[in-house]
């Protein structure tokens, strides 16, 4: 698997996020003008798009989100490995913190690695959610 790190929403990212969240999961909202700034970070197979997520700064710390891996990718450590790296970016830029709004269908996933949650669950698009942070 190699990983590119792209400045502006690539053509790859938005079809993995259009796959898993808009076709699979019914979200109608995906895309923002974060995904402008944002950095993002796609995973490849070959030249096939695997797994993505994007990075960007927050208050007092960087928010992960849009974490998302095609359905024949999941279970391989590629949602793990996208975390790690997109982690890695944030200690590189000088971060110290991260942060998430995770479906809570996922914290397990979040929790496992190092991430604690704050505040109470809440609704996305009729999604429950809860916002996660780990110290770096």
């Amino acid at each position: 698997m190699e990983f590119t790190t792209y400045h502006s929403l690539p053509d790859a990212a938005r079809q993995i996020r259009e796959a898993v969240f808009v076709r699979e999961q019914g979200f109608q909202l995906e895309f923002d003008k974060t995904d402008e700034t944002a950095v993002h970070i796609v995973a490849w197979d070959g030249t096939q798009p695997a797994g993505t997520c994007r990075v960007y700064p927050a208050e007092g710390c960087f928010h992960i989100g849009r974490v998302a891996v095609l359905p024949q990718y999941r279970g391989t450590g590629l949602g793990r490995e996208l975390m790690r790296r997109a982690e890695a970016y944030i200690r590189c830029t000088g971060g110290t913190a991260a942060e998430l709004s995770g479906q809570v269908q996922a914290s397990g996933f979040y929790k496992k690695l190092g991430y604690t949650p704050v505040g109470e669950v809440y609704p996305d698009e009729g999604c429950p959610h809860i916002r996660m942070q780990k110290q770096l």
